[in-house]
């Protein structure tokens, strides 16, 4: 994150929480602490923040659980290929037929014949 990112994140949370530092020595505090965190993740983990809790973000909340966000993404990745996946099989069930004699085996069961 670069510093005009980490301006953007604090003004950001100066709207929410007025009292919040944004001098430029404490710009030049978290630019440094930030410059290796992606700022997509820092504004997700404060807009999170501001949401939930009375006080404003410190460091290590705007930095976040980088583990949990990693596994978060990975789950939301899966949940969205197995989603597209229901829909592939949704669509074929539509377009196609069951199998010659399903409906009789179906029918056979329902009446305690099994075939």
């Amino acid at each position: 994150m670069n510093r005009s990112e980490v301006i953007r994140i604090m003004e950001v949370i100066k709207r929410t929480y007025p009292s919040f530092d944004v001098s430029a020595a404490s710009i030049d505090h978290y630019a440094k602490r930030l410059q290796d965190f992606p700022f997509e993740s820092a504004l997700e983990n404060v807009e999170r923040h501001i949401l939930t809790e009375r006080f404003p973000p410190v460091l290590a909340d705007i930095r976040g659980r980088i583990g949990d966000q990693l596994d978060s993404q990975r789950s939301k990745a899966e949940a969205a290929a197995y989603a597209a996946q229901l829909e592939v099989w949704r669509e074929d069930a539509d377009t196609s037929p069951p199998p010659p004699g399903y409906w009789d085996g179906v029918k056979a069961k329902i009446r305690g014949r099994n075939r």
